[in-house]
């Protein structure tokens, strides 16, 4: 192959590449090894990671183990979804057209909005795109609102998009039931503010109030935008859409796609019917073929980077589409009945858990807000001695707040799902109540 390019070595492949930039010597790691001490090595290593397979798990803020249909992995193994990218030929991709129409269908049904996109790459990222896509909106303003009570690995994912841009983010805190400070959010509101964005349920947990929301956004003419990350809230609580928002993102890793250790997930974006040419990403639109039969095509894509390159409304122009899948499989299979009902447990379990842990003298539920299925749990000592008390029971109890919130070091965020037995929840009060004993003495 050298020969055929003329080239006498594969060094001179890399001839363009700084001297000083180059690594001269091997790098420092074992081997070489077989396949066989390989697969020893890596085992080893995965051994060493605290996983909800072999403790108990109270992990959410973002990512949440919820019970997925062994049918949704075995659909996805399906050579023509795995292989399959961009479906521009639409009469040889109407299965996969298809199945991202059906994604789309899911979305609009379940914010109460009226389009949506063929996904994005995950939560963090989709509110990026909708604070983009409200300043193409509002023109000639330059601040955005978000509250404090939203992701913070959001709200810092937007600072890195708009840090060039000339663009401000105002965060807003929250009162003493966790909800969103409204007069603090009023003051914020001013006449260069082009959006405000808000999480419910918030990071803390916490069911905002939309309707109080929105009336303070309208006063000034912003963009509403309502985040959501536990994606099976959307089966019991009241859908942004029905409160006047005018954009729902969020993460929708909930609709059975696995853990993973942080990801991949997959973004939702859905909007009212006047925003829906300002959108990013992939749109898939129901037609008829020339024998007038339905049929699934990409519609509008001149928003995309490769119609439009500078000019498009977002440098994405795809989508996790086999996760789009994982999630329209899921919402599928449960219904609207099924998603109601893992919405149910997981309120349900939440509360149980959250009284149980109320009546343990030392320990404070930290918001008073209304709840889906997290809450902030405070102790009198420092969440992460008493988490980590916890990892020797084998439990992983939850996230420390102190990390993201300054004053808050002896708060952390406890995740309930349908997956908990009441055993468990009792077991985890009863390991918690006997850490908080120890730290005392």
């Amino acid at each position: 192959m050298l020969a055929v390019i003329g080239v006498d070595s594969i060094d001179r492949l890399f001839d363009s590449i700084p001297d000083d930039v180059k690594l001269e010597q091997l790098l420092d790691i074992p081997g070489p090894w077989s396949e066989i001490e390989a697969r020893r090595w890596f085992r080893e290593l995965a051994a060493k990671n605290k996983s909800a397979v072999d403790h108990l798990s109270f992990l959410g803020g973002g990512s949440y183990a919820h019970f997925q249909p062994a049918c949704v992995d075995q659909l996805l193994l399906r050579a023509e979804f795995l292989t399959s990218y961009t479906p521009y030929q639409p009469e040889v991709s109407q299965g996969t057209l298809q199945s991202i129409f059906e994604y789309q269908t899911h979305q609009c049904l379940l914010t109460g909005l009226d389009v949506a996109n063929a996904s994005l790459y995950d939560g963090s990222t989709a509110l990026c795109e909708a604070v983009l896509l409200a300043e193409r909106v509002v023109k000639n303003r330059t601040k955005i609102v978000i509250g404090k009570s939203v992701h913070p690995q959001y709200t810092e994912t937007v600072r890195t998009y708009i840090q060039n841009l000339g663009y401000e983010v105002v965060e807003v805190g929250w009162t003493k039931d966790g909800r969103i400070d409204t007069k603090a959010l009023h003051s914020a509101c001013t006449d260069d503010v082009f959006a405000v964005a808000v999480q419910s349920p918030n990071f803390l947990g916490v069911l905002e109030d939309y309707d109080a929301i929105r009336a303070i956004a309208d006063g000034v003419g912003a963009v509403k935008i309502a985040v959501i990350t536990e994606a099976t809230s959307l089966g019991i609580v009241s859908p942004p859409g029905a409160h006047g928002f005018d954009i729902c993102v969020g993460e929708g890793q909930g609709w059975g796609i696995p853990t993973q250790f942080g990801g991949p997930y997959v973004g939702f974006m859905v909007v009212r019917d006047a925003l829906k040419r300002h959108m990013p990403g992939r749109l898939v639109g129901e037609t008829v073929d020339v024998d007038g039969r339905r049929a699934y095509v990409l519609t509008l894509a001149t928003r995309e980077q490769h119609i439009r390159r500078g000019k498009a409304t977002s440098n994405i122009c795809t989508n996790e589409a086999l996760f789009a899948l994982a999630a329209n499989i899921y919402l599928s299979l449960m219904g609207k009945e099924g998603l109601r009902e893992v919405a149910t447990q997981c309120l349900h379990k939440a509360a149980y858990l959250r009284d149980k842990l109320s009546a343990i003298a030392t320990v404070t539920i930290a918001f008073s807000g209304p709840v889906y299925n997290e809450f902030v749990v405070r102790t009198p000592f420092p969440a992460r001695e008493i988490l980590l008390d916890l990892e020797h029971e084998k439990i992983l109890g939850g996230i420390p707040l102190g990390q993201f919130y300054r004053g808050h070091e002896n708060d952390f965020l406890v995740a309930v799902t349908e997956l908990h037995s009441r055993e468990q929840l009792d077991r985890y009060a009863v390991v918690l109540s006997a850490a908080i004993s120890r730290e005392r003495r």
